[in-house]
This record gives structure tokens, sequence and C-alpha cells, in this order.
């Protein structure tokens, strides 16, 4: 079954809609394979169309499979016009995944007697659960990642500039079939490796600095997101501690997490075990997150989220220790979520103490 006809089931059949409008891009991604269109119409039971500008028109006609590409000329009204097509198909319950105050007030305008109706859930329940294909390129996205990650462990060493080390990460990934990054690559030393987003600048990685390194390549759209903390040098016994301190709490989630388990009581795991530790007011943010065409999407790994993983979905596990003044700790992978278990889908150095020492 299409991911169009996965749609039309669980929208149309389920819940009652006859018609979908898709505008967020990535959504579109997902259904058409490629990026640069402007709106997705799906019908009741019609072929679906692609609405693109003439930028994109004829690269659209190229790669649409199965889909009628329409021309949107610069001076049109494009939901006009798509609005046209809905009542040329009889659409009288339409969804749409985004669309903002203006765009409905002049979609409302054109789609007289059809009620409109701003639902993303549907999409966003499909895209949770990665098919075959999906999970074969996730698989490249971490293996290239984790090709990024060695040479890192390599680079962060007393005297290089975090930038440099960035460099060296983006060349191991793009020269090995990466596309563009998943998100700013971080390299966060000193004092900054305690801010869990701590940017990539020109600051100079100083003996016995405390790195953390967070990046993500991309394959055919598709993300991954793995992050190591190194030490420029001998670490210290607290630096040391920390870093066992996460790194257990990583594992522990990792050999929990499976199918079936709340995303809370996953977040619970880890949490635990760095309050036990005494660090608990220093672990700021979430577990993790879902993984897919974004880096950040559904589930959320957080403390009140009671949804279930389930069979297929990508979640991040990435707990962290953030002491302000001194110093930051983060170790995360990217997980494929099975019945029984779970599959790293990054690897590489856990070693606290980078190659490059």
């Amino acid at each position: 079954m299409t991911r169009v006809e996965l749609l039309r089931k669980t929208a149309f059949t389920e819940n009652g809609f006859d018609g979908y409008l898709i505008l967020n891009g990535i959504n579109q991604l997902y259904f058409l394979g490629f990026p640069g269109t402007s709106a997705l119409f799906v019908p009741p039971d019609d072929e679906c169309t692609v609405y693109v500008y003439g930028v994109n028109y004829e690269q659209a006609k190229a790669m649409s499979k199965g889909f009628n590409v329409a021309l949107v000329k610069g001076d049109e009204n494009f939901l006009a016009k798509i609005a046209k097509k809905a009542v040329e198909c009889n659409v009288k319950k339409l969804a749409v995944d985004a669309l903002g105050v203006q765009a409905w007030v002049n979609l409302i305008d054109e789609l007289d007697g059809c009620k409109v109706e701003v639902n993303n859930s549907h999409i966003e329940s499909l895209r949770l659960v990665k098919d075959e294909q999906e999970i074969e390129y996730m698989r490249k996205a971490g293996e290239l990642t984790s090709e990024g990650m060695k040479a890192a462990f390599n680079a962060a060493k007393p005297g290089a500039k975090e930038f440099e080390v960035a460099a060296e990460i983006e060349y191991a990934m793009r020269s090995r079939g990466a596309g563009p990054t998943a998100f700013e690559t971080i390299v966060a030393s000193g004092t900054c490796s305690a801010f869990p987003h701590g940017g990539c600048s020109g600051r100079e990685i100083q003996e016995g600095d405390l790195v953390v390194v967070d990046i993500g390549a991309t394959y055919e759209y598709y993300c991954s997101d793995m992050t190591r903390t190194f030490v420029a040098g001998k670490p210290s016994a607290k630096q040391q501690k920390i870093y066992d301190t996460v790194k257990a709490a990583q594992q522990k989630a990792f050999q929990a997490a499976k199918a079936g388990v709340v995303a809370a009581d996953l977040d619970a795991v880890a949490r635990k075990i760095i309050t036990d530790a005494g660090f608990g007011e220093y672990f700021v943010h979430r577990l993790g997150h879902g993984v897919g065409l974004e880096v950040h999407e559904s589930p959320s790994m957080n403390s009140t989220n009671r949804e279930k993983l389930v069979t297929g979905c990508v979640v991040t596990d990435e707990p962290g220790i953030y002491v302000p003044g001194f110093g930051g700790v983060r170790v995360e992978d990217t997980l494929l979520i099975g019945r029984d278990g779970a599959e790293r889908l990054t690897v590489g150095p856990y070693s606290l103490s980078s190659r490059g020492n």
C-alpha cells in the first residue's frame, strides 16, 4: 500500500475526510520523494495533484511518479487554484496539514460549502513508523554520522579551533556521500560545553577542556543525530565521574528501549541514574526525540509523554549533565525501536579522551 493509500485509509475511510491538502514542505517530501513543491492535493479517489511554481516545474514533471503536476504562475492565487480542484472533486470535508490565518481566510472564501479542518495527526502517524526503505536510508545516515564522529575523535585536541574540528567532521561525512548536515554542527568546548546547544565558534580548545560534539548527517533527506563528549587531555576525577554517570544512564535507557515502552518511563530510567548520582538538577532537557525527515519529530521522549514507542519508530537516547561554569557531558545515539529491543544506528568512540591527545 502506497503512502497516499495509507493516508486515504486513515483520514478518509476511518475519519470522515474526503480531501487532504498538504502544505508543509517536509510532508510533501514524504509523499513525493523530492522537495521544492508548493502544495499536494489528495482527492477522494482520483490522481493526486502537485502544485509547483515555474522554477521547479520541469524538475517536478521529471520526478513525479503517479502524480499530476500543475504549474502555478507567479501572479496566480494558488490556493484558489486548489480550491477550484477540490470543488470539482466534490470535496465536502477537507483536512489541511498546516495553514496560516490569512491563508485560512483565503481558502475558506474559495471553498463555499466545504468544511476545512487543520489536521496533521494522520500524516504524523504515518511518518512515525519507518518503512524498510526509510530504515535503509537512516542506517546509512547513521553510518555517515559515525564516520564524522571518528573525525571529531581525532581532531578535538588542544590548540584546535572549534570550527576546525567541525570542518573535519563535515568533510568526513560529505566525502562519503552525505547530504547536508541535519542541523548546525555543534563543537562546544570548555565552559560552553555546559550549554546544551553550545554552538561552534573560533574558540581554541584548551588542555583539559570538555568538548561536546553534536552532529548529524543526512542521506536521501533522512537524518541522524549523535553526540559524544571528549576531554582534550587527561580527564579530571570530576569529569570522569560525570561522564561515567551519563554513559550509564544512556546505556540503561538503551537496554530498556523497545516497542510498548512509554516515552516518559524511558526518560525516567535515565533520569533516575543521574539523580541518584547527585546530578539531577543538571539534566535539563528531555531524554530524546523522534528522528526522520526532520531531526526533531514525534515522539517526544520527555517526562510527561505517555505515548508508547512502536516498532519502526526512530528516536534519540541523549541524557546529559551540564554544570554551569564547569562544563557539560552528553552521550547520544539514534535508535531504531524493535519489538524486543533497540538497535543503535550510530556507533563510535566512547572514550572520554580524544585520540588527538
